[in-house]
């Protein structure tokens, strides 16, 4: 069941452009001038209930303007934008009754009070019932390891501390549509896979739709089965993760744990030598010119291997590669 749609959305910015000094000043007033500056350009997508989707692209892509637009914060320039049938612009109490948002670099807790005390407010803001209250705040408490925060004053909080209380309050309410605009930024890795499995757990079990903005593409891995990439304001890929790995994947690599050392390795075509330390050969090769068994057999012919791993492509690598321009010469050709 559909429950976003946004039809060749359009987001501008119009800047005031002024020369130095008074004279400048007194000529803007008179003679305004401005620069038109296209954050989102044409994009649409439709995104269904219970989906959790990665939306990425680097700084200035147009990542969180097309989230402000979805939340009902910013109003397209051109478009439209639908959040279970309504617009979020013009519905704005209804559309927030039904979403969350987490910004990572931004709080919606209370920076003197005590974390009961934010979660006790924000369950009557949104008149969560008192018994369903109490009940998700346990829930939660024990999920995130809220218990021994559930006093302490948000401003005595770690960031990773913190990260779990935001992600409390966003989710108290119970909402249908969770945005989470990096939602792990600057966390160490065990907070990070205490964030990721609750997210999935709320998914999995109140089919809580997500959509995950983030630079960390681990994030994106571990919870993301659909991908959708924007550069320069227009949506460049929507569709699997697991068919973008397919498409541009094209780099594996393999380790191999020797038992002695070898300086003149005899390699392949499409394969590339890394490093070769510490009785440890790693390769890099080409899955369109050689498979990582012949690899693998080619070595053990110069080499007394004693152990291998195949490491799948990374999903930060292969980005890059479409960034480069890999996409667009896979649609020329």
């Amino acid at each position: 069941m559909e429950i976003i749609r946004a039809e060749n959305i359009i987001k501008e910015y119009r800047i005031p452009q002024k020369d130095p000094g008074l004279l400048g000043a007194v000529k803007a007033l008179v003679r305004p001038r401005h620069l038109v500056k296209t954050a989102v350009n044409g994009v649409s997508f439709q995104i269904d209930r219970g989906e959790m989707v990665g939306y990425i692209g680097v700084n200035g892509a147009g990542k969180s303007t097309t989230i402000k637009m979805l939340t009902g914060i910013l109003v397209p320039t051109g478009g439209r934008v639908t959040v279970l049938e309504r617009d979020p612009h013009v519905n704005r109490v209804a559309n927030a009754r039904e979403i969350g948002v987490v910004f990572g670099q931004r709080s919606q807790l209370w920076w003197d009070l005590a974390l009961i005390e934010s979660l006790n407010m924000v369950a009557r803001i949104y008149e969560v019932p008192p018994a369903r209250y109490r009940a998700l705040l346990d829930e939660f408490a024990e999920t995130l390891d809220l218990k021994e925060l559930l006093h302490v004053p948000i401003r005595n909080m770690s960031l990773g501390q913190k990260m779990r209380a935001e992600l409390a309050a966003t989710l108290i309410h119970e909402p249908q549509i969770v945005y989470l605009d990096e939602p792990t930024i600057g966390l160490d890795l065990l907070v990070k896979e205490r964030i990721r499995e609750f997210i999935r757990k709320q998914n999995r079990e109140k089919q809580t739709t997500v959509i995950l903005t983030t630079h960390d593409l681990g994030d994106i891995e571990e919870l993301c089965e659909r991908v959708m990439i924007i550069d320069d304001g227009k949506l460049i890929y929507d569709g699997p993760l697991a068919t973008i790995k397919d498409r541009f994947g094209q780099f594996r690599e393999i380790t191999f744990d020797t038992a002695g050392s070898e300086n003149h390795l005899n390699l392949p075509d499409g394969v590339e030598l890394i490093s070769n330390e510490n009785r440890k050969l790693h390769l890099r090769f080409d899955r369109t010119v050689s498979s990582a068994s012949k690899v693998a057999a080619h070595v053990m012919n110069q080499v007394d291997v004693l152990d291998f791993s195949l490491a799948e492509p990374d999903l930060s690598m292969i980005v890059k590669q479409i960034y480069r321009g890999a996409l667009q010469r896979e649609q020329e050709a």
